[in-house]
């Protein structure tokens, strides 16, 4: 409770941060990046002090570019190297998105199905058989969701890292144990990840990190990260410590193997910048060229989850006030509609030696991230609070939505039926059940006792889209507000369905 009471102390006092005494009686100047940046440091140095980690980087994406980015304590306690922005860290599980998105190129290339049989592309798993003689076989979407029917191996599937490729085959040959059918609900498998890294190297005839390197660290410019930490330079390497008996132990090195694709990458925050940058550009779709080394519409599927959806509580200060979220695990995320941040993928890093959290935030370019060198050490709680502090100090900003013509057109035609006070300017315009839902006598009606109501209103203001078929309106009036929408037919030419004009009185 003191530490979650400490975080909100710094996030309250993050709203008093580069305002001048003189102007406490004047609106405050909108903050910065810059006039915040303390209090996110006190936030990830509580969190770093209170759970013994060694070192720590953290790191914000802003619309293609690393806009700020903070090394904390030491790469390795021997020689106090400090953490800057090129050290290594291994990012754990947060390397299940390099191999989902590697996944959704070769689908992209005709190269695999996603729903087609694992075992068409994995030889091993043939013998298998069902998990009830009722069971789908296990398809390349179940193992991207982790609804293989999988048992959760997070203790297990790390220590696996090591894995020799050919004593990875004998385990796949000999059978896995289902912990349920497949398809059933979700259970976070590494396991699963690893058999997609294993249909990589198959597809490809190349080993896994290959086809990663080629195909998304490269083109990236992502040259400092790799899977052989052995390769990397040493003297940028983050050493991975566990907290045992009062005092940091290293833990030992795990070298590049079977299991690399569900844990195996290290990557600077430099380079991991690049990565997020890359993935927030594919919001929103649009049709500009399309220049990455992946398409945008294949990235934007990342965020499509199953139906296996449960209740997710916000992590951090704010998770006990914040409204849940509803969680579904997508391909290599996990994917939450906020109510306050929108569409967020987050996903965690949990290994002997290091822990990691990353959070995307689509609908606003953003994207956090942190990489520790504490084993399961997941700085969850702090990247959340970051970016809940940056939303309530104005620095998330959505873009300014786009009005369709076909919208802009229709709203322009409810102010005239608002004007006239009957539905004869949609003459023409409407759709066939307009007219059958209420009739043209009836609006007249509606309209007259409406207008009564609200008295004379401004309506100036801008219709509001969900989209490029609908949009809804406020109109300030004399007794109230008109809250109104129009909704749009999927015909052509274009046509109207609904149109509403709902008074509600001053309070």
């Amino acid at each position: 409770m003191k530490r979650a009471q400490s975080i909100i102390a710094v996030l309250v006092a993050a709203s008093l941060v580069a305002i001048p005494a003189a102007a406490s009686a004047q609106t405050p100047p909108p903050a910065t990046l810059e006039s915040v940046e303390p209090a996110i440091d006190a936030i990830f140095a509580r969190w770093m002090a209170d759970n013994h980690v060694p070192g720590m980087v953290f790191g914000v994406v802003d619309h293609g570019h690393l806009v700020y980015v903070r090394g904390m304590g030491v790469q390795d306690t021997v020689s106090r190297r400090a953490v800057d922005a090129d050290t290594l860290f291994r990012i754990a599980s947060m390397t299940k998105a390099f191999t989902a998105l590697s996944i959704l190129s070769l689908r992209d290339k005709g190269l695999l199905n996603l729903d087609d049989p694992a075992e068409k592309y994995v030889p091993e798993m043939r013998g298998w058989g069902n998990a009830t003689a009722d069971s789908p076989r296990i398809t390349i979407r179940d193992l991207l969701h982790h609804v293989a029917g999988f048992v959760t191996d997070d203790p297990w599937g790390d220590r696996q890292t090591t894995l020799p490729q050919d004593q990875f085959s004998r385990l796949l040959a000999a059978g896995v144990p289902f912990a349920r059918a497949p398809e059933m609900r979700h259970e976070y498998a590494n396991l699963g990840y690893a058999i997609l890294g294993r249909v990589i190297a198959n597809v490809t005839h190349a080993p896994y990190r290959a086809y990663v390197e080629s195909t998304l660290l490269g083109p990236l410019g992502m040259t400092a990260s790799g899977y052989d930490v052995h390769a990397l330079p040493q003297d940028r390497r983050a050493l991975g410590y566990r907290w045992e008996n009062e005092r940091w132990t290293e833990e030992p090195t795990m070298d590049d193997g079977a299991f690399n694709s569900m844990g195996g990458l290290s990557v600077s925050a430099r380079d991991y910048g690049k990565w997020l940058a890359f993935l927030v550009s594919a919001w929103p779709p649009r049709d500009a060229a399309d220049t990455g080394p992946v398409r945008r519409g294949t990235v934007r599927q990342i965020a499509q989850g199953l139906n296996f959806q449960s209740v997710f509580h916000r992590y951090g200060a704010s998770g006990a006030t914040a409204c849940p979220g509803a969680l579904a695990y997508g391909m290599g995320w996990r994917v939450v509609q906020d109510c306050e941040l929108g569409l967020t993928l987050n996903h965690g890093g949990g290994y002997p030696g290091y822990g990691s959290h990353v959070l995307l935030l689509p609908e606003f370019g953003v994207a956090l991230f942190a990489l520790t060198n504490k084993s399961y050490a997941g700085p969850n709680a702090p990247v959340w609070d970051s970016a809940v502090l940056m939303l309530h100090q104005g620095l998330l900003k959505r873009p300014v939505p786009v009005i369709s013509p076909d919208l802009a057109a229709f709203y322009a035609s409810a102010r005239e039926v608002w004007a006239k006070g009957s539905v004869a300017p949609l003459a023409g315009k409407v759709a066939v059940n307009f007219a059958m839902d209420r009739s043209d006598a009836q609006w007249g009606k509606v309209l007259a006792e409406t207008r009564a109501s609200a008295g004379p209103c401004a309506t100036d203001a801008p219709i509001n889209p969900d989209h490029a078929m609908s949009g809804t309106f406020t109109w300030t009036c004399a007794h109230g507000t008109i809250e109104g929408a129009v909704l749009l037919a999927p015909t052509r030419p274009i046509t109207l369905q609904a149109l509403r004009f709902g008074f509600v009185p001053a309070p």
